[in-house]
């Protein structure tokens, strides 16, 4: 059992790694504020450069847009329609990286564009076959006009009248929240120190007013923290002018959100290994039906945000659009009792003008005149040359050791070749390598209990969430280190009792702290559901 849990993170000691150094009056090289994707990005990059990184999140890693996106480790078909062929090329380039360096979680998928006119099958062939050419050597597959027959034999649910057939293509699928985990623990790995329940709350300076280090509180003992820097990232999503006004009340903003809602329902909606893709929605946008761990997801909306929340709440037009968008094409139309959850993303986007869709996924490297760099924008897919890009910067505006980028054949931790058994027939493959250390829990008395008949979590998994993967709440569990929440929302709410018993006897807390954790966690789950 040893080296099955040899690399494990613990929450004490990280605290105490930070506390020594601050003792010691020793900076850190990099100080990165915001444990989403980007940020955690920017911490595996710059320590497996050998570079001292420190890293705070407010709340659990992930807890924001990291892990309530569409699943799709993607090229993106919507922006080359809209002609941004240098981040198609990028992004489609970063998913074959992504593929090889995680394939415990990031996986080929095919996808069918429906035809319904005559027009459809040459111009969207044609668009997807470009497609291809793009990805060059890293092509998932080839795209394929299907008949009529072979599109129904991989969409079997498909609303067939008017149907003249179809065109497959293939794009990657991930876990965002375990795939963002498992990069917390590469980093770590590298040598990176990490807290989550550890906000910001200020930014100190030197002698000429530059930024060299930032103050942050322990959420849970409510203790202050002394953090110097010789740089400090901010990477805080849609936060981004949150911190960027803490060194300048008066910077202006960067960015602006959108957020989009996605649907979860069964998998007889479904049925299959094939997603749907409809290319053009009455806003513009594409929607996706897609299968996942045993559900299938719809989505995506993009509706103007005015100010970014921690808990983006789907309004009832969005709910009532995917659900009619989604009805068209299926030969089940879904409606709101078939949904079993509901999730909202906000999306960081560069400021500018005109629709939200429109508004670049390209991400933005900004220094203040502070000496404070801020990367902001960006998407999941294109998160390791985000990082790259932010560390090459870094290094310059800090005068650090200059060594090479390293990220592009780094394994992500859990590393396991698919055909090396990480997918198996249980519900492990996501862990991976850490998949035996689970396994091995489970066979110690209570530990193998199925949390919920709906879904396939046991308590195996809770326990190691929270010996060796930093979870520290039910919702940590419940909604990013397992994916409940996301898959559905009444089975959690079932599940969260049984979780913060277990949290609190990991954890050292009392039955009135679990009654407590029980009880929020229900509340907010309430918000997906519809």
């Amino acid at each position: 059992m040893r080296g099955e849990w040899e690399h494990v993170m613990r929450r004490d000691e990280m605290l105490r790694k930070v506390h020594e150094r601050s003792a010691q009056d020793r900076p850190w090289d990099v100080a990165v504020v915001g444990g989403g994707a980007t940020g955690v990005g920017v911490a595996v990059d710059a320590a497996s450069r050998g570079l001292d990184v420190v890293l705070v999140e407010a709340h659990g890693f992930g807890k924001g847009t990291s892990s309530r996106s569409t699943k799709l480790v993607h090229g993106g078909v919507r922006y080359l329609e809209q002609g941004n062929i240098p981040l198609v090329m990028s992004a489609l380039k970063e998913r074959e990286l992504l593929r090889k360096n995680a394939p415990h979680l990031v996986h080929d998928l095919t996808f069918v564009v429906p035809n319904y006119d005559w027009w459809e099958a040459p111009f969207y062939g044609i668009g997807l076959k470009l497609y291809d050419i793009l990805a060059g050597r890293s092509c998932f597959g080839g795209s394929k006009i299907l008949s009529k027959s072979e599109t129904l034999q991989r969409l079997p649910t498909l609303n067939d009248k008017g149907l003249r057939g179809g065109v497959a293509y293939h794009d990657g699928q991930f876990d965002d929240a375990r795939l963002l985990i498992h990069l917390v623990m590469t980093a770590a790995d590298c040598g990176a120190t990490l807290l989550n329940y550890c906000p910001a709350i200020g930014l100190l300076r030197d002698a000429k007013g530059k930024v060299n280090g930032l103050t942050a509180q322990d959420a849970e003992t409510g203790e202050a923290l002394t953090i110097r820097a010789s740089v400090v990232v901010n990477a805080t999503g849609v936060f981004t002018d949150a911190v960027r006004q803490m060194a300048d009340p008066a910077a202006n903003s960067l960015i602006t959100c959108s957020q989009g809602i996605h649907l979860v329902f069964d998998e007889s909606f479904l049925k299959g290994a094939t997603a749907l893709m409809v290319p053009r929605t009455k806003d513009g946008r594409v929607l996706f039906v897609i299968p996942w761990h045993g559900h299938a997801v719809a989505g995506t909306t993009d509706t103007p945000v005015a100010a970014p929340s921690l808990e983006p709440r789907a309004l009832d037009e969005e709910i009532d659009f995917i659900l009619e968008t989604a009805s068209r094409y299926l030969s089940r139309p879904p409606s709101r009792a078939d949904v079993l959850a509901v999730y909202v993303g906000l999306r960081p986007l560069q400021k500018g003008a005109g629709k939200t869709s429109a508004l670049s996924r390209d991400h933005v490297l900004h220094a203040d005149a502070s000496g404070l760099l801020t990367i902001s924008g960006g998407k999941w897919t294109t998160y390791r040359r985000m990082a790259e890009d932010c560390v090459n910067h870094a290094i310059k505006l800090g005068e650090l050791q200059n060594q090479p980028c390293r990220t592009k054949d780094l394994k992500v931790h859990g590393y396991m070749d698919r055909a090396g058994g990480s997918q198996g027939d249980d519900n492990f493959g996501v862990y991976g390598s850490d998949a035996a250390a689970i396994r091995a829990l489970a066979k110690e008395a209570g530990l193998g209990v199925q949390l919920h008949p709906a879904l396939a979590y046991i308590a195996a998994e809770v326990v190691w969430a929270a010996r060796a993967e930093m979870a520290r709440t039910v919702e940590d569990v419940l909604a990013r280190h397992t994916r409940a929440l996301f898959l559905n929302a009444r089975a959690a709410q079932a599940m969260a009792e049984p979780v913060a018993k277990l949290l609190s006897a990991e954890l050292g807390r009392d039955a009135a702290w679990a009654a407590a954790q029980a009880e929020s966690f229900v509340m907010l789950a309430n918000q997906n559901m519809v």
